[in-house]
């Protein structure tokens, strides 16, 4: 059985369940996806990827055809796992072994994504049937994410380098899909030892404006306990 190789990039960012901006208290996980405009699976929905090209690197394939079909350029980029199961490309004679790259988005970002007949956003926990297996894909990316975000700074791909800690606290909901209570976050926050006081605020509020934070770079995450397991509401 012949084989090719191809590389596709799973792509997420926080929106609200209307527009970019509507609401941030009930911002959730979306992902671009791709109409399909050839056979095998014409016309159903996929990730954004391709074949690799003879020249190219992975992480150059993943960059240049999410910038060919979305005209996104994340700042995060990273490896996700190989898919190469010998069914997962159906019908073809040709066995397709797909190498899957995860990219993280800031809603600016994100909001500048080209979208159109065929480029669209969807929300990663209502998503239709899928091309392949990028269903399965996707699953196997969002708990690679919600896992990650407990003992990493990926949370920074969402909110910059600095954020307050309603805004790390909004990160977590969105990924968990459910509410965190602020006080108990708070709490368990600033006694992680992973996170600094920039001694900054944030500007251009009209209440009381809420202090800037940023990740402790010279700690270990993984040694200080997860953010995200406050007390549920």
């Amino acid at each position: 059985m012949n084989a090719s190789l191809a590389v596709s990039t799973v792509i997420f960012a926080l929106r609200s369940s209307g527009r970019f901006g509507a609401d941030e208290r009930e911002r959730s996980v979306w992902l671009p996806l791709v109409r399909r405009i050839r056979e095998p699976h014409d016309g159903m929905w996929a990730l954004p990827g391709g074949p690799l090209g003879e020249t190219q690197g992975l992480a150059q394939a993943a960059t240049a055809t999410l910038e060919r079909t979305t005209g996104l350029a994340p700042r995060y980029l990273e490896q996700l796992y190989a898919f190469g199961d010998p069914q997962r490309s159906g019908e073809s004679a040709e066995r397709v072994v797909s190498v899957v790259y995860w990219a993280l988005v800031g809603e600016d970002e994100a909001r500048a994504a080209r979208v159109g007949q065929n480029v669209r956003w969807f929300r990663a926990d209502e998503l239709p049937k899928l091309a392949f297996d990028h269903n399965l894909i996707v699953e196997y990316a969002l708990w690679r994410l919600r896992n990650k975000v407990e003992y990493s700074r990926i949370a920074s791909a969402f909110l910059g380098e600095t954020f307050t800690l309603a805004q790390l606290r909004e990160v977590h909901e969105a990924l968990r899909g459910q509410p965190l209570d602020p006080a108990n976050f708070r709490r368990q926050a600033e006694a992680s030892g992973a996170l600094v006081d920039t001694g900054e605020v944030l500007t251009g509020v009209r209440h009381r404006p809420p202090r800037l934070y940023r990740y402790n770079t010279t700690v270990d995450l993984a040694d200080q306990g997860p953010l995200g397991r406050a007390a549920q509401q």
